[in-house]
């Protein structure tokens, strides 16, 4: 039934779910529950860290040594863990009381209304007796007023003597009200005591903490239970997540946490429903099996059925015909050939020179195929490359790479709500039939244990194929040929439950910052998986929720971010990330208001290689970062090993829930992940004891990415200036357009295009850059050489040069358009290009049109240079 929720993981036992108890308790779910009986629990770990510090192996980042008498959270520890009874938050929170770190509580509001005075009274105080200020030559000591009061006479009786207190507090009392106005007037204070209800601490001791906090225990604990059972888009084990998620959320403590739900359309296949058979001639009648083997067999555990992600229902019958990897140029080079695809079904293999498997289909489905079968092959991921699962990190013989096939390029989210959120109740949908997000043919992945049986039946009809020309794969005893219309006939099958408004729920916290509240560093993640989900997406979402938990440890202890930190933990990206996407769409203009920057990890651990993809901006707090972690094995920080392999910040394509916030809310965003050998991408056999056997067997890089990934944020929501780089985005933009002037050319055609515009717009930019900049670094060296202290007008101006750094990405967005044919993208220099599916793009809307209307490639250089000129202007103002 279209309209009854399928795939209902009903189980025996039900996943547990705690309780609001114990998610709030002192020592919750995400802290309590993976002990082992050889453990420390995290609290005892947390404080064992922070009071001693390890020795660091030589070649290794040796964090700086903080001495502060009340402001460093090294100071409120102990310096033995095994002597000290400060073993929890809470005993910490209780020794802050009597230091006075925090108000007390227990005195009633007014004593701690006189003690909040006291505190600021003192901390003004302390900061004039700091300040060289020019009046203070001129103010008369204290010997000088007392030298020079008058003396009075002897003979005035001793009842009308003023006592010399009085008179000595009276003069205190002017002279303190005359300190006060000229402070209060100058507008003199430091940036930190604005913090409102925030505690102060050095902020080198909060990046150390959070640094330290790390805990490679509780992420394995994490994703030993994310893993624990299937958890696809929408289902039950999906939902069960969610409400994990969010007790982790309410045991941190964080100021706001909220589920949101929106109703999508969403497929799932049936049992009954798949076919993959040779059905003629006789001879050759045969049909695959399709579903893997049991990843878990003692016990078993329930895992997802094989299928595509939007895929077509349809139930086709044709020849079979091999396409090599499926791209426009592979099904061109059959037609060349005069092998007709009118008709076929054809079959190709993952990745290749189409790495997006939806435009596989698609491109198939313009050749004039019906069907389209998937299937991955052993020299991609297989056995060529290694030893297979379960003696090896690679695909095994029966694995399935699953994966949607929904035109991400052309409609992101809900394909049935493109560009407004799919709300409950909103009853406004277009149509799934001619659906520019959706396929029009059906399609299936396969193993290559299953498409060894096709790819020999092959044999004999059509071109053969020999290494010379590419298209040879890895799949053992196939003599490889293409097959022509007189191949064996193929009945592909797809018959499966689609549900218009499907139930999704995100989980979203917030922890409010205090200077900037209103502008936010968002932080997210997926959850959903095609299966049990352990890289991709369980070993992110694991370290996410460490993360969270290390924030909400620093909030109970009293410290705030001058910016506000959302954490978001995202539903149905896989299926085309659904879940952002329709939440940027729910607030748009909000985000393009308050939206500062995204941090994005998506598979956080599946080797040791970091990468990072996004804008140049974020190069120099990247670097910030990247210079105090690392390799816990290279014995050299990330930053080394970062500039040994030539690293830089790559582009983003349209591969995770970045897009929706780049490309529609023109919120500046970035992705980080370990990379590494291939792995069992999307099949059953990406699973918890994949990891801790072949992945990340110690959990060493997980606990690496949380510290990247917390002090990345720290690095942006905390710092007084908003630490992005426009000078570096500014010379990257001048590379880009000479790397399209190259790609330009290389087609090889009368036409070309006029980039004089293009590149003055890029010159200005570089301009503007540095000037804005200049702001920066005067800012720096007046405010940090007066001890921290600004003006109340510097503070504004920083707020203003922050707010326009931020808002230069949106400043790209060409809101009244969109790329031609594609609206629902908005920015002009990051989108995915129509036919690059999940590689990085720049200039979009020019590389579509230069594939075949020069004249619309010319209007969009156009019209790109004079929006990246405007948002260059808006830098100064």
């Amino acid at each position: 039934m279209a309209d009854e929720k399928p795939n209902k993981y009903v189980r025996e036992e039900s996943v547990p779910i705690p309780t609001y108890d114990e998610a709030t308790s002192s020592h919750p779910l995400a802290s309590q529950s993976f002990l082992g009986p050889t453990e420390v629990s995290h609290d005892a770990e947390r404080q064992g860290l922070l009071g001693r510090r390890p020795p660091a192996p030589s070649g290794t980042y040796r964090p700086p040594e903080v001495e502060s008498a009340r402001s460093s959270l090294d100071d409120l520890l102990p310096s033995s863990g095994d002597s000290s009874a400060r073993s929890s938050v809470e005993a910490l929170q209780s020794e802050m009381l009597q230091m006075d770190v925090e108000e007390p509580s227990s005195d009633g509001p007014q004593s701690q209304m006189g003690i909040r005075i006291s505190k600021r009274i003192s901390s003004i105080t302390n900061g004039l007796s700091s300040l060289n200020l020019p009046f203070r030559q001129w103010l008369p000591s204290f010997e000088y007023v007392r030298a020079h009061i008058p003396q009075f006479p002897s003979q005035i009786p001793e009842a009308f003597k003023p006592g010399w207190i009085m008179v000595f507090r009276f003069f205190a009392l002017v002279f303190v009200l005359l300190m006060a106005y000229i402070v209060f007037l100058s507008g003199l204070f430091s940036f930190r005591q604005r913090r409102g209800m925030g505690a102060m601490y050095d902020p080198e001791s909060v990046r150390l903490f959070v640094q330290q906090n790390v805990n490679e225990t509780a992420i394995r604990g994490h994703l030993e239970h994310l893993t624990s059972f299937d958890h696809i888009a929408g289902t039950e084990g999906s939902y069960v997540l969610a409400k994990y998620v969010e007790a982790v959320f309410h045991a941190a403590k964080l100021d706001r946490t909220d589920l949101e739900r929106f109703d999508v359309y969403l497929n799932y296949p049936t049992k009954a429903g798949r076919r993959v058979a040779v059905i003629d001639p006789p001879e050759k009648v045969w049909e695959a099996k399709i579903e893997e083997e049991m990843a878990y067999t003692d016990p078993s555990r329930e895992q997802t059925l094989v299928f595509h992600g939007l895929s077509k229902s349809g139930n086709v019958t044709g020849p079979l015909i091999y396409a090599n990897y499926g791209s426009r140029d592979d099904f061109k080079r059959l037609q060349d050939n005069g092998i007709n695809l009118d008709g076929a079904i054809a079959l190709v293999r993952y990745y290749g020179s189409q790495g997006d498997r939806a435009l596989k289909v698609k491109a198939a489905a313009m050749a004039g195929a019906i069907g389209c079968i998937i299937y991955s092959d052993p020299s991609e991921d297989g056995f060529l490359k290694g030893s297979p699962y379960p003696n090896g990190r690679y695909m095994p013989a029966d694995g399935v790479q699953r994966g949607t096939v929904g035109l991400t390029s052309w409609i992101v989210g809900d394909v049935l709500s493109p560009g407004f959120a799919s709300l409950p109740g909103e009853s406004k949908r277009i149509s799934k039939d001619e659906n520019p997000g959706l396929n029009t043919i059906p399609s299936l992945p396969l193993a290559w244990r299953d498409a060894q049986k096709l790819l020999q039946a092959l044999k004999g009809h059509g071109e053969k194929l020999n290494n010379d020309n590419g298209w040879v794969g890895g799949v053992p005893d196939v003599e490889w040929w293409t097959g022509d219309h007189g191949s064996p006939t193929v009945h592909l099958r797809n018959e499966q439950d689609e549900v218009d408004k499907q139930p999704i729920y995100n989980v979203l916290g917030k922890i409010e910052g205090v200077e900037q509240g209103d502008k936010s560093i968002i932080v997210g993640n997926h959850r959903d998986a095609w299966g049990f989900g352990a890289v991709d997406p369980g070993s992110g979402t694991a370290v996410f929720l460490e993360v969270v938990r290390i924030f909400g440890d620093l909030k109970k202890l009293g410290w705030r971010p001058m910016r506000s930190i959302e954490f978001m933990s995202w539903d149905a990206e896989e299926y085309n990330l659904i879940g952002s996407t329709e939440h940027v769409e729910q607030r748009t203009e909000d985000l393009r208001r308050s939206g500062f920057a995204y941090i994005n990890v998506d598979v956080a651990v599946q080797g040791d290689d970091f990468h990072a993809a996004g804008p140049a901006l974020f190069q120099k707090s990247l670097f910030h970062v990247l210079g105090r972690t690392s390799d816990p094995y290279a014995n050299k920080t990330l930053r080394q090993l970062w500039n040994e392999k030539g690293r830089k910040l790559e582009g983003l394509g349209a591969g995770s829930d970045y897009v929706a916030f780049q490309d529609i809310a023109g919120t500046s965003s970035i992705d980080l992940c370990f990379k590494g050998k291939p792995f069992p991408y999307h099949s059953s056999y990406d699973n918890f004891k994949w990891m801790s056997q072949f992945g990340d067997p110690d959990f060493q890089y997980h606990k690496v990415m949380g510290q990247v990934w917390a002090l990345l944020i720290l690095d942006l929501a905390d710092r007084p200036v908003l630490p992005f780089d426009l000078e570096a985005y500014a010379h990257s933009v001048k590379g880009y357009a000479e790397d399209l002037q190259t790609y330009s050319d290389s087609k090889n055609t009368a036409a070309s295009l006029n980039m004089q515009a293009l590149n003055e717009a890029a010159d200005l930019f570089v301009q503007n850059a540095q000037q804005f900049h200049n702001w920066d670094r005067e800012w720096t060296q007046n405010v940090y050489g007066m001890g921290g202290y600004e003006s109340q007008a510097v503070t504004k101006d920083r707020i203003s040069h922050n707010t326009r750094m931020a808002n230069f990405e949106t400043d790209l967005l060409d809101i009244d358009g969109g790329l031609p044919g594609r609206e629902q993208y908005k920015h002009v220099l990051f989108a995915p290009q129509a036919w690059s599916g999940y590689d990085e793009a720049v200039f979009p809307g020019v590389r579509d049109a230069i594939d075949g209307d020069w004249e619309r490639a010319q209007q969009q250089v156009e019209k790109i240079s004079t929006i990246l000129s405007r948002a260059s202007r808006n830098l100064l103002g």
